[in-house]
């Protein structure tokens, strides 16, 4: 039986190294995806196009454009002359925000009436243009405490102090960098896609380079030809996951807290699943093409239904039961967890057992679904 499955699996690793695209997947992409997607995937919103219509031409009104410029969010990029020139910078992109001060505003402020200010926000990304509503009411509020307190101390007294007084302090991320959010997630994503081609394109591989004959007429079993199809890409995907960590933790600096063991541990019954669902891909379809179109049938909706983007919480009822047999929320709640939280098996242990359950089950399937046949 060993004999058999060192053959199966000495067999497999020639195949995959003589194909110079299963060489591309297997070392090139993963650390290709895990820079470029660990620079593009973010949601800090910094360096905001904005420009700003100022009708008053003021002391007060420099030091509103000041505060923006000065802020560490906002770029100025100049300055409009008319309210037409709105519509034009907004429309052409140039602008995310505009600000517009009214003539008169350093009158009213120096009267102690109200004086208003607008920001228009291009509201086409709704997520960022909350992020930057959000960043203009803290300069705002900024201003209006500078001001009151100026015009206490003119007349002789000092602005009292607030009796709540709020320390606000983030726990696992100090600097809440979503660069450190997205990039564990980013390594479960990229094993997934990895192991998932490789696996499911193994067996129709098999078919029609013809070698599928030979393995029909040997004395091979059916559990050795899984083992020894799923032993070289089990351990591939383990170099490609310490290749990503790698990356992550010494080029994109991301913490890495939790125990190195208890996330080969999660890596092994996850990859269980992977490979079942790679097999039973592979044992359906009968050429490359449609081998890889059953894989992103299968990959897309595991990631959007992860949480990797989109927070499951956030999901209609409906579909956050879906997520509850989706490997990838598992997995991805894991490693996020042993990344910045540093937690071990006595928090992590329902994400484990989740995913052995869901490993060793398709594992089963994948072996009860395979069948010594061409067809």
């Amino acid at each position: 039986m060993f004999s058999r499955i060192k053959e199966m699996i000495l067999k497999e690793f020639i195949q995959i190294f003589r194909d110079p695209r299963m060489r591309s997947i297997i070392f090139v992409i993963p650390i290709f995806q895990i820079v470029i997607f660990g620079y593009a995937v973010t949601t800090d919103v910094n360096h905001i196009a904005t420009w700003i219509l100022d009708n008053d031409n003021s002391k007060s009104s420099r030091a509103v454009s000041d505060a923006f410029s000065k802020s560490g969010y906002f770029q100025i990029h100049g300055y409009l002359k008319n309210e037409r020139e709105i519509a034009q910078v907004l429309d052409s992109g140039s602008a995310l925000v505009v600000l517009t001060i009214p003539q008169g505003f350093q009158d009213k402020i120096e009267s102690g009436e109200v004086a208003t200010m607008q920001s228009i926000i291009d509201g086409t990304d709704s997520n960022t243009a909350r992020i930057v509503s959000g960043y203009v009411g803290k300069i705002a509020r900024g201003l209006n405490y500078e001001s009151a307190d100026k015009k206490l101390r003119q007349i002789g007294n000092k602005m009292a102090y607030a009796p709540i007084h709020l320390e606000s302090r983030a726990w696992f991320n100090d600097n809440l960098e979503s660069r450190n959010f997205y990039i564990p997630g980013i390594i479960t994503t990229i094993v997934t896609l990895v192991t998932l081609t490789m696996t499911s394109m193994s067996i129709v591989r098999e078919k029609e380079v013809g070698t599928m004959e030979q393995i029909l007429v040997s004395p091979i079993k059916k559990i050795e030809f899984i083992l020894g199809k799923t032993i070289p890409f089990s351990l591939i995907a383990y170099i490609d996951v310490i290749l990503i960590l790698t990356v992550a933790t010494f080029w994109f600096e991301v913490p890495l807290r939790g125990s190195i063991l208890l996330l080969f541990v999660a890596v092994t019954f996850y990859l269980f699943t992977i490979l079942g669902i790679g097999f039973f891909i592979s044992t359906i379809s009968h050429t490359q093409q449609q081998a890889m179109m059953g894989t992103f049938f299968f990959y897309f909706p595991m990631v959007l239904l992860s949480g990797f983007l989109f927070p499951i919480v956030n999901m209609p009822d409906s579909i956050q039961w879906v997520t509850y047999i989706n490997p990838l929320r598992y997995f991805i709640s894991f490693i996020r967890s042993l990344f910045l939280k540093g937690v071990g098996l006595e928090i992590l242990w329902p994400q484990i057992a989740a995913l052995a359950i869901m490993g060793l089950g398709s594992i089963w399937l994948a072996t009860k679904r395979f069948q010594k046949t061409l067809g």
